[in-house]
């Protein structure tokens, strides 16, 4: 997303595009809450920052594949198109993201730009994008959260001969130096680069302390019988209104989701050098492990996450921590004002394309309520 260096107070635009609802970001989420919207008499627009519905996915790296199997992939009113124990790819889901669109007739504008959203002294929004204006009741944020690659400070330190590539920004081993690899960040990503490097003929290391891991594989028989109750788990206990799901929240956050395709026998299995030390500094431009050791690669590849990016929305709604100061996606200061898609939102389902229908009902709910409301006045 494209966002505005410099703000001023902002005035109605009379020739701003009238709309009940704007939804930012066509991902999952936000064509999910546009489903809900639809389904209780409520109208929106949907703005997506690229040219196609999907290409979010489509520019993600060439072997991606989903987190959980087929079966828990759907979006509301809509199953997805493949045998329900394998694992879509990216590309798969990008073409479903569009099929579903046609399906549903959304209203989604594409090559959409936002540069700004600002709450109004009526309490409306303008929404400002590089091409176009809206004036809104409500605006839902979905723009998810891998916008803005995340690098520590030690990359710029690196020996320039040494090829760095974020996880944002890798296609596929072609693009790296011959050579050993360094995959930092031992998360989903990371376990999947470091694991397609390694097979590639790559000696390979992968640092950083994986956050655990579901331990059966979801398309075997035992994953079959296992996962429902880890689905459940999911959705039903690892949520902010239990004790445990506000403790693991902030470490999800912080610290990654559990491997769930990859596992670490995989990973040791194909030889990959697989240590819990944290890459934390440079000796003569080489990078070093917490443990001293230094490491002679050609390639590092960065799967250290993105950074939270709300600064176009004015007044601001972040606190210290960069996070939305809201409450299961609302902002009480801002009414109005929504977000879908955050990390653990609601629960660990949150970050799940199959959870993404559940955190859109609860704010499409509250938006028809808002208007039901207005109605009355």
């Amino acid at each position: 997303m494209t966002l505005s260096s410099t703000h001023a107070d902002p005035t109605p635009d009379l020739d701003a595009e009238r709309a009940e609802t704007v939804i930012l970001g066509a991902g999952q989420t936000g064509l999910a809450t546009a489903h809900h919207l639809r389904l209780a008499g409520r109208t929106c627009v949907v703005l997506e920052e690229h040219a196609r519905v999907g290409d979010q996915w489509r520019a993600r790296y060439d072997s991606l594949l989903l987190n959980t199997p087929a079966k828990y992939d759907s979006l509301p009113g809509m199953p997805f198109p493949a045998p329900r124990q394998s694992y879509p790819t990216g590309a798969q889901m990008a073409d479903y993201l569009e099929s579903y669109v046609d399906r549903f007739g959304i209203d989604v504008r594409t090559r959409a730009h936002v540069t700004s959203v600002d709450r109004l002294d009526d309490g409306r929004y303008l929404v400002t994008t590089t091409g176009s204006t809206y004036l809104a009741d409500n605006v839902v944020v979905a723009t998810g959260g891998e916008h803005h690659p995340r690098v520590p400070e030690l990359a710029h330190r690196l020996d320039p001969g040494i090829r760095q590539l974020h996880s944002h920004d890798y296609r596929n081993p072609d693009q790296l130096l011959p050579g050993p690899v360094l995959v930092v960040g031992s998360s989903q990503s990371g376990a999947d680069l470091a694991l397609e490097i390694r097979e590639a003929g790559r000696e390979t290391w992968l640092s950083g302390t994986v956050p655990g891991e579901v331990p059966v594989r979801m398309d075997s028989l035992a994953g079959r019988v296992v996962f429902p109750v880890v689905w459940f788990m999911w959705n039903h206990v690892l949520t902010t209104k239990t004790p445990v799901g506000r403790k693991a929240q902030p470490r999800v956050r912080h610290g990654g989701a559990p491997l769930v395709r990859v596992k670490r026998a995989d990973l040791d299995a194909a030889g990959v050098h697989r240590t819990d030390s944290r890459t934390e500094g440079v000796v003569d431009g080489l990078p070093q492990l917490a443990d001293g050791q230094v490491l002679e690669v050609a390639n590092v590849v960065w799967c250290t996450g993105f950074r939270q990016e709300f600064g176009f929305i004015h007044p601001t709604v972040t606190g210290p921590d960069g996070w939305p100061t809201d409450e299961g996606g609302i902002v009480p200061d801002s009414p109005g004002l929504y977000f879908v898609g955050l990390l653990f939102q609601r629960g660990f389902y949150s970050m799940l394309i199959g959870g993404a229908g559940r955190d859109a009902a609860y704010i499409a709910g509250h938006v028809a309520a808002r208007a039901r409301a207005a109605a009355t006045v």
